[in-house]
């Protein structure tokens, strides 16, 4: 079974082959995936990360593709050259995507035909960001996104992995399976790095006070204070905390 990659900058992982489905996560240029079946306009893959598999809509996707950069950006906007001038598009690629560099002009580099994103917003492939807050503080105010995994929207397992993603770590990408994936701390008092994890939703501590989360009924990633997000979500959901790790442990 040969390996893909995609070649658009986003799109919807969905349960179904149909886009009226649950949008269960997303794909990002560069990511690599397997495809188990096609189905009338319709591929199941397998992505080679964290071993996701779903429906994505059947392209022209890449067969041969060797990043040497990510993004290190929030959101890398895409350039078109023109007479030697370098024109703002609508499109973006998304932090952690990978990238191959065909040229490069100026303060440019090119990864498609005619499609060019700033050096500065390129780090190497192999480049290790071991500051997991400041990845996290990327998306503060981002929209809460069931299956998103962007500055577009996200939610709150996504939040958690992009981190490990963008370092090319494996962590699974749903918090059913984050949970069962971490070691559960056995000290009891809440420090930096601390995963909360609930049934169904998952955040980290800044620090022993601050809390940060991509939050449903807040509709964005926000920081709360960790004793008032352990209470609020026992108050509205009747939820409880499930388990403890840190992601220090990974």
């Amino acid at each position: 079974m040969k390996s893909n990659f995609f070649s658009s900058s986003l799109a919807n992982i969905y349960s179904k082959p149909s886009s009226k489905s649950e949008v269960m996560s997303q794909i990002l240029y560069g990511e690599k995936f397997k495809i188990l079946n096609k189905k009338k306009g319709w591929v199941k893959i397998r992505t080679n990360y964290d071993n996701y598999i779903g429906f994505i809509k059947k392209d022209n996707f890449y067969n041969k593709f060797k990043p040497k950069f990510k993004i290190f950006k929030f959101k890398s906007k895409i350039f078109i050259k023109k007479n030697n001038r370098f024109l703002p598009s609508k499109k973006y690629l998304y932090f952690g995507s990978g990238v191959s560099v065909l040229n490069s002009s100026k303060n440019f580099i090119q990864f498609e035909k005619n499609q060019w994103i700033k050096k500065s917003d390129i780090k190497t492939i192999f480049h290790q960001e071991k500051n997991f807050i400041k990845i996290l503080k990327l998306f503060l105010n981002s929209r809460y996104l069931w299956g998103g995994k962007t500055s577009d929207g996200i939610d709150c397992s996504a939040l958690i992995q992009i981190y490990f993603y963008y370092n090319r770590i494996f962590f699974p990408r749903d918090s059913k399976d984050q949970i069962k994936f971490c070691k559960k701390k056995n000290k009891k008092k809440l420090v930096k790095g601390d995963i909360i994890f609930w049934k169904g939703h998952v955040g980290m501590c800044l620090n022993n006070l601050k809390f940060i989360h991509a939050y449903g009924p807040r509709k964005k990633v926000i920081i709360m204070s960790t004793k008032l997000t352990i209470n609020l979500i026992y108050k509205t959901a009747n939820l409880v905390v499930k388990k403890v790790s840190n992601i220090k442990n990974y």
